[in-house]
């Protein structure tokens, strides 16, 4: 289940409370336990994942989650699977880890592992949400973020797209605030 850790140190894990702080920013967070998960435990516990396997989990969800696609107009998807052995991990990490925008829409739902986004509030405060598995995370195009793994640098999550090109980080130069890193 989701947390926000606010800037003067405060942690909410109320999601109605959380989604009433992003609510100014338009991010809109739900918890879907869907079950689907139980069809494949093994798959979400192994770092690899092979293209057949990954198709499998997207296909078992879009199953499930053909409202959200069809409600937030994603025009396809895919299985993000980020771990410790995965190519291009570092460059992957520095590219989202400072503040951006996209053109499009973001969104995901987390099948396992944890994710950290940061947000950059309309009073300029700063707010980092840690996402964990059954969340479901839409940030609307132009919403300033980052978003980073957590030190067990393992994440799964299906990836909603509306554009080929609207997940293209945009630097703002807003400076992470020091006192959420603390």
């Amino acid at each position: 289940m989701a947390t926000l850790l606010l800037e003067d140190g405060t942690i909410e894990s109320n999601l109605d409370e959380i989604a009433r702080e992003l609510a100014p920013l338009g991010v809109y967070i739900k918890h879907y336990d869907p079950g689907t998960s139980i069809l494949f435990p093994h798959l979400l516990i192994q770092d690899a994942l092979t293209d057949k396997e990954k198709c499998h989990i997207v296909d078992l969800h879009n199953s499930v989650f053909e409202f959200i696609q069809q409600e937030n107009g994603y025009l396809w998807c895919d299985l993000l699977n980020v771990h410790p052995g995965s190519p291009n991990l570092q460059t992957l990490i520095a590219t989202y880890a400072k503040y951006h925008t996209h053109t499009a829409p973001e969104a995901l739902y987390v099948l396992a592992g944890e994710m950290i986004f940061g947000f950059v509030k309309p009073d300029g405060s700063q707010v980092q949400l840690l996402v964990q598995s059954q969340d479901y995370l839409h940030i609307p195009s132009g919403v300033e973020h980052w978003c980073s793994l957590t030190a067990s640098l393992s994440f799964k999550a299906v990836r909603y797209f509306t554009a080929a090109d609207g997940w293209v980080p945009n630097y703002t130069g807003t400076q992470l605030n020091d006192s959420l890193n603390k």
